[in-house]
């Protein structure tokens, strides 16, 4: 995973998964990282990681389009 970057982190995986669809819905490809602590999932966040390539644009999308 050497050349994605983080774009958006959020304690909540819901939101993570909406930030990652609109994304997709624009033909930027994105992933989740889970970085929450132990089976209880309590402690933590969820991280979008895209190509750095698309770090700009996918930035931008999240500013406009993505409101929770």
């Amino acid at each position: 995973m050497e050349n994605w970057i983080k774009i958006f982190e959020d304690a909540s995986p819901v939101r993570a998964e909406i930030v990652k669809g609109v994304l997709e819905s624009h033909g930027i490809g994105a992933v989740i990282l889970d970085r929450k602590e132990s089976a209880y999932k309590i402690h933590g966040y969820c991280e979008v990681m895209v190509q750095k390539e698309n770090s700009s644009i996918a930035t931008k999308i999240i500013q406009d389009e993505v409101t929770f």
